[in-house]
């Protein structure tokens, strides 16, 4: 997975160009802070390493699943808080044909390729704190040379309780996704683009995480279809509220689709503060472009050829009441 290397750091934003990262580079810990909003980021990985944001009672916590160390990131298998790329998502049977050329990738997720992509990518990536409580994240990448598939996707694993409150099941979710992109026993997308209604997959309501969990094979690991007049076009994504702390996470994004996972294969992983992240203890929206769209001609292309620009933006707004 592409690393990076914080270039520049003022009082309310953070830009961050990813590149090669060599050993004269220093990676370090930074902090964003406004009013009783606090985002916590290392430039290892362009992460997210803590948001800290009051309840109802005005109580702050950190509701963001993460480590205490540098160490701990760079041995981390779960990217927490990470921005992947260059492909985020799976690429089935760990290739993919451009230009009549067949690239062979690295298998590893079962065959397939999940997270990652070789190759040559400048990669701008901005943190910006900007009113009350509302956080802009802004993805920018340019290839270099030749086209390439960009599919950069924002890892950070949430637990609107605090980090080690427990698991998510009670947290109530709605997403703004008529549709999903069904997968195999493989989590590879069979090509299909199906209604959710009637489905364990319907969110266009709020509704718990808990609800129809126990239904899913493979519980919530989904790429939805997200619901918009135009690509580009920045819409609310997905709205979740924990009715314990009374904390509401909004999101919006100009991607037209997001993975909703709900952190079915974290077993006993060592948190930050002392914590251990079981199943369920964190959800993960992270929105994209559609997983494996290199091997389905009908999905939107991920392609960003040279002189193009991949931008992907992603605004949070956080309330509590």
């Amino acid at each position: 997975m592409t690393k990076v290397v914080l270039l520049l750091s003022f009082l309310l934003e953070i830009l961050i160009l990813v590149q090669a990262l060599d050993n004269h580079r220093k990676i370090g810990f930074y902090e964003l802070e406004r009013a009783n909003f606090k985002l916590n980021l290392t430039n290892y990985g362009a992460t997210i390493v803590s948001v800290v944001t009051p309840d109802k009672h005005g109580k702050l916590a950190d509701i963001v699943l993460g480590y205490d160390s540098l160490d701990s990131y760079k041995n981390d298998t779960t990217y927490f808080g990470a921005v992947i790329g260059r492909v985020a998502n799976r690429i089935g049977g760990a290739k993919f044909t451009l230009n009549d050329k067949t690239y062979h990738l690295p298998a590893n997720d079962h065959g397939n390729t999940l997270h990652g992509f070789p190759g040559k990518l400048k990669v701008k990536v901005t943190y910006k704190l900007v009113g009350a409580h509302k956080l802009i994240v802004k993805m920018i990448a340019k290839s270099v040379n030749k086209a390439t598939p960009v599919n950069l996707a924002q890892h950070t694993y949430w637990n609107l309780g605090g980090h080690n409150s427990g698991n998510i099941l009670s947290h109530h979710v709605q997403i703004f996704g008529s549709h999903i992109t069904p997968v195999d026993k493989l989590l590879i997308p069979t090509g299909e683009i199906r209604s959710v209604k009637g489905t364990p997959y319907d969110f266009l309501e709020p509704k718990k995480v808990v609800t129809h969990i126990r239904k899913l094979p493979d519980l919530y690991d989904m790429n939805y279809v997200l619901d918009k007049s135009f690509q580009n076009q920045l819409t609310k994504a997905a709205v979740v509220r924990d009715p314990v702390s009374g904390r509401k996470m909004e999101l919006w994004s100009n991607q037209l689709g997001m993975q909703f996972y709900t952190s079915g294969q974290l077993i006993g992983t060592k948190g930050k503060d002392g914590a251990i992240y079981h199943k369920f203890a964190g959800i993960a929206l992270e929105t994209q472009g559609f997983p494996d769209s290199v091997n389905h001609p009908y999905f939107p292309t991920q392609i960003v050829k040279p002189g193009e620009t991949y931008e992907h933006i992603m605004f949070y707004r956080f309330t509590a009441s």
